[in-house]
């Protein structure tokens, strides 16, 4: 799947607390080469369903990250998919809010790794989690 870039438009956040593009709010974040990817990404439709494309520094669409269905993220709970990690798939979390008190009015946990109970000390931590915040509109999309 490749991803496009979109017309820049207003920072329009979508319909849903999932919808737009978002950046890891920790003040001083440190990525390896396999967690940079996901530094700042765009959550928008591709097809019937809602993918995760990386966003480089420079705004340009790198590769899909993660997919969900469209009937999962309706209903503002949290989603459970997979998403890629080097040339490995793994389980991803994502639980998004509103938060009048965040940036942008929305924050997100996102959880990445072999197991979907992240909370648990034990073969199920995540190999990456960080939180994100807002930072406007989607503007990439897969084709």
């Amino acid at each position: 799947m490749a991803a496009t870039a979109l017309p820049a438009g207003p920072a329009f956040a979508g319909p849903n607390v999932y919808e737009g593009r978002w950046t890891v709010s920790d003040e001083k974040p440190v990525f390896s080469a396999k967690g940079l990817y996901y530094k700042t990404f765009d959550i928008a439709p591709c097809g019937k369903d809602f993918c995760g494309v990386s966003v480089d520094a420079n705004g340009k669409c790198g590769p899909v990250l993660f997919r969900f269905l469209s009937k999962s993220i309706k209903a503002e709970q949290g989603l459970n998919g997979h998403g890629r990690w080097g040339n490995q798939k793994k389980n991803v979390e994502i639980y998004a809010y509103w938060d009048k008190q965040s940036q942008g009015g929305r924050w997100m946990s996102f959880n990445l790794g072999d197991g979907h109970d992240f909370g648990e000390r034990s073969g199920n931590m995540p190999k990456y989690t960080a939180g994100y915040s807002p930072v406007g509109a989607a503007h990439c999309v897969v084709k």
